[in-house]
């Protein structure tokens, strides 16, 4: 009997044990699934390659996220370079040989998967179209007599209807249209074509709202919620607009605000910008709100020389600013609910310079990197170092984990890929 007690009690143990094995995988699967995109908690992909890419005018260089792809543009085309087998493998011509506002316009990689994101702008084929008007009929007063009465004077008179032609009018739209388009990059080992997708607006005014806006300066995108918000310029005047799920657009922006840079939050899709109105600099965050169905402003800093960074595992990092120079790096936690004017924790303090000509990024690690073509700064855990760069031209990557530098060579130019060492 007792051998029978234990034989059970064992099998039990070992049921429990399966059972607390298999809800443990599951939890952490439908972890990956439902929450937040997972780039934060994996560890950077790094490889360390050469290649050497026909051309010498390469501009706005940007490596994929399995860092087997470049993209470039070369004389108005889009173009996308197979690392490890060193050859193009897909082109984007511009429309037009001479009018340089129609082509590809911006493109970004997204952070988590080898997928191209670009806009495109072509003429509208239909700028001009002919709409036939129907104006309401007429009606004319006639003494048309209905019923016969002793007295004429009290005769019953019914209007009559007289119709009106219908007329023709030219409606006048944007003279080009900007599309969305999503270009999925296959594994660098493989032959098959590159996946190039439109995706449409809803509704396709969005295409003609966007081109009327002007010159499309940045844009950032949230693979967590699929939105996407681009700054808009044209002449003087600036516009924030965001792109949903739908593919809809809207304007968010505040009149006369200008925006010199913005972040999205990877796990919650709030943007986060460096909103100017008039003399007011502030940074702000932008938050969908379900309940309301409408976007919140919340007010992250009044300082007016705080400058958005960057957003990685859980932390807004913001830069202060004095005269083209970063004196101090201060974080914020990046909340699911934002709270306004949140305290602010200083995580360095000291100088490295900051202007049009340099770039910054938040590395996966945390790290902070601004650079150039010739040296970097990085602050890790509060600590500055500084980075002396070599060839003709030098990229970081997004996670901040490797270097990519480019050296012309003739007609040609050579791109060494190695890890980012401070």
């Amino acid at each position: 009997m007792r051998m029978r007690l234990r034989i059970l009690l064992s099998w039990i143990l070992v049921s429990l044990i399966f059972q607390f094995g298999g809800y443990s995988l599951l939890n952490k699967q439908i972890q990956k699934i439902m929450g937040p995109t997972g780039t934060d908690s994996e560890p950077p992909i790094t490889s360390q390659l050469k290649a050497t890419i026909p051309g010498s005018d390469l501009t706005n260089i940007q490596v994929s996220y399995a860092k087997d792809y470049l993209a470039y543009s070369e004389d108005g085309t889009l173009k996308i370079f197979n690392l490890k087998k060193g050859n193009v493998v897909f082109e984007k011509k511009s429309p037009s040989a001479t009018d340089q506002t129609l082509g590809v316009l911006k493109y970004q990689w997204l952070p988590d998967r080898n997928i191209l994101l670009y806009f495109f702008a072509k003429k509208n084929p239909n700028e001009v179209t002919t709409v036939k008007v129907y104006p309401s009929k007429t009606i004319i007063s006639t003494p048309t007599i209905e019923s016969k009465t002793e007295d004429p004077n009290q005769a019953k008179i019914k209007p009559k209807e007289v119709p009106v032609e219908p007329r023709y009018e030219k409606h006048y739209g944007s003279p080009q249209l900007t599309e969305l388009y999503s270009l999925e990059l296959p594994n660098s080992d493989d032959d098959t074509t590159p996946d190039d997708q439109l995706h449409p607006f809803d509704p396709p005014s969005g295409s003609e709202e966007i081109s009327k806006g002007g010159k499309i300066e940045r844009f950032v995108v949230s693979t967590s919620t699929n939105l996407t918000y681009l700054t808009v310029m044209k002449d003087s005047t600036q516009q924030l607009m965001k792109i949903g799920i739908m593919k809809e657009v809207s304007v968010l922006n505040k009149p006369r605000e200008l925006i010199d840079n913005m972040a999205i939050s990877e796990r919650y899709g709030t943007l986060y910008i460096d909103s100017k109105v008039g003399a007011i600099q502030q940074v702000v965050a932008i938050q969908y709100i379900e309940a309301l169905k409408a976007d919140k402003r919340l007010v992250i800093s009044k300082n007016v020389n705080d400058r958005i960074l960057g957003i990685r595992k859980g932390k807004v990092y913001i830069g202060e600013v004095k005269n083209d120079v970063l004196v101090k790096i201060k974080t914020t936690a990046d909340l699911q609910v934002v709270k306004e004017n949140p305290s602010l924790k200083t995580e360095w303090a000291g100088t490295i310079p900051l202007n049009k000509d340099t770039r910054s990024l938040i590395g996966v690690n945390g790290q902070i990197v601004v650079y150039d073509d010739q040296s970097a700064y990085v602050v890790t855990d509060g600590h500055l170092a500084e980075v002396k760069l070599h060839g003709d031209e030098n990229h970081v990557s997004p996670d901040g984990a490797e270097l990519i530098q480019l050296t012309k060579a003739g007609t040609s130019t050579r791109v060494e890929m190695q890890l980012f060492k401070t």
